[in-house]
């Protein structure tokens, strides 16, 4: 019986521009530990089956206008873990501005110090900016980006086997502390990386941390079916969804690997009230105090001047035909622009439907619910990557009033059954390649 898996995406203050600026929240609180140690007990106590940090590399907006998630993730999950006992902890770094034996050994150390409950969450970086933090004047063309991202997810993967189970020895009245023939050097020469190997760190709880992706362009779909065991994509509704299940498990079939092997949670954004009309009121006045910056966003992923749309007119027309993008993700202009042509929204309209180019959700519980239920239940989806509008307060209300009827529905798990984000998630242990090797030799 499939199980729904929830995730908390969380995004500083909250998903909202406007959510740093909401009365109740702490303008400067996401610098705080508390904070973020808050979030991640209240989503163990929901029984979530993760927490999810985004990475930055460079503003995507003024430093002035408003906070932006700073901290290394893994550092920063490396503080939730010393005070969680089963949540998943999934950290972003970008593939093309990090080496992979750095990854590899963070990851690995987190999957240790965790008990076995990390993720890597690898993405290749859609800012342009992010060239001019790490010595460069030009960000890597979208070919380049994904063909090292390709290479370094075979090293950290490479680098993560390079120990097989039982190489640890420990064995001191004998005096041997590991079991060399099962320690490998992966001596990796390719076009970007040269890494000799092994890894400083033996095979860590969950064999490897999971691997996940964001991503929904066709490079992003394309590591996804190669790699990801949890793809964290976009879906602005049920036909985008469809058409990327669609997508993705044929990709996943090219590589002999079954349709549950991965897990494909889209983000929802959502603003709840006890009514509709409560729900709209929230959202008004958490755009009121956002301003103009989710124009500036939407013009900055559609690759137009923020001068070229406005608030109640319908998008330019060469906004919606233009195929190459300037900067921003593929897939959250796809988004846009499919459900623009298709419904011919305003700017307005189409910032109720989208937020950070993932569904907009403002309604009640029970309604959110529906969704939630509607949705998983067509097979397109596992489940959901929740961004609150507001931090912590929206969260508080998904799991104060949404989640005990998704429990009473059956739908989701009342109490945690393993310890590893592996067993939250239903994946398997992979087997070290290189005892896959011997196997088969």
């Amino acid at each position: 019986m499939r199980e729904l898996h929830l995730g908390l995406n969380a995004l500083g203050a909250g998903t909202h521009r406007g959510a740093w600026r909401w009365p109740e929240s702490d303008p400067l609180g996401i610098f705080d530990p508390d904070h973020w140690i808050g979030l991640a007990q209240t989503a163990e106590r929901a029984t979530f089956d993760l927490l999810f940090l985004a990475d930055l590399s460079s503003f995507t907006t003024p430093p002035a206008a408003g906070p932006s998630l700073g901290f290394d993730t893994s550092v920063l999950l490396s503080t939730l873990a010393g005070v969680t006992s089963r949540l998943g902890l999934v950290g972003t770094s970008l593939t093309t501005y990090d080496h992979p034996f750095h990854v590899a050994r963070r990851f690995s150390s987190l999957d240790h110090l965790s008990r076995g409950r990390a993720a890597w969450n690898a993405v290749t970086g859609a800012n342009p900016a992010s060239a001019r933090n790490f010595g460069g004047l030009e960000h890597p063309d979208r070919a380049e980006r994904y063909a090292r991202a390709d290479e370094f997810l075979t090293v950290v993967h490479e680098l993560w086997d390079s120990w097989e189970d039982g190489a640890l020895v420990g064995d001191a009245a004998a005096g041997r502390y590991g079991d060399a023939a099962h320690i490998h050097r992966i001596e990796h020469a390719g076009t970007y990386f040269e890494v000799e190997g092994p890894s400083l760190l033996p095979r860590s709880p969950q064999g490897r941390p999971v691997q996940v992706q964001a991503g929904a362009s066709t490079g992003g779909l394309g590591l996804a079916a190669k790699y990801a065991e949890m793809v964290f994509t976009s879906a602005g509704s049920l036909e985008d969804a469809e058409r990327y299940a669609t997508n993705v498990r044929r990709r996943l079939a090219l590589h002999g690997r079954a349709p549950d092997a991965l897990k494909i949670l889209p983000g929802l954004v959502f603003t709840l009230g006890g009514t509709e009309a409560e729900a709209r009121a929230r959202w008004t006045e958490l755009n009121a105090l956002a301003g103009e910056q989710p124009l500036q966003w939407l013009a900055f992923h559609l690759g137009v001047a923020e001068d070229e749309l406005a608030w109640d007119k319908p998008l330019p027309e060469h906004a919606l035909s233009t195929d190459e993008i300037r900067a921003g993700s593929t897939g959250a202009r796809d988004i846009i622009v499919n459900l623009a042509r298709r419904e011919r929204l305003t700017a307005r309209q189409l910032l109720e439907r989208v937020s950070g180019w993932h569904r907009q959700f403002i309604g009640t519980p029970e309604q959110l619910a529906d969704s939630i239920q509607e949705w998983f239940e067509t097979g397109l989806v596992d489940g959901f990557n929740l961004m609150p509008d507001v931090l912590p307060s929206g969260l508080d209300a998904f799991v104060e009033h949404v989640v005990p009827i998704l429990r009473d529905r059956g739908l989701f798990r009342r109490e945690y059954t393993g310890t590893t984000l592996r067993d939250h998630l239903g994946l398997q242990r992979p087997v070290s390649r290189y005892a896959r090797k011997k196997v088969a030799a």
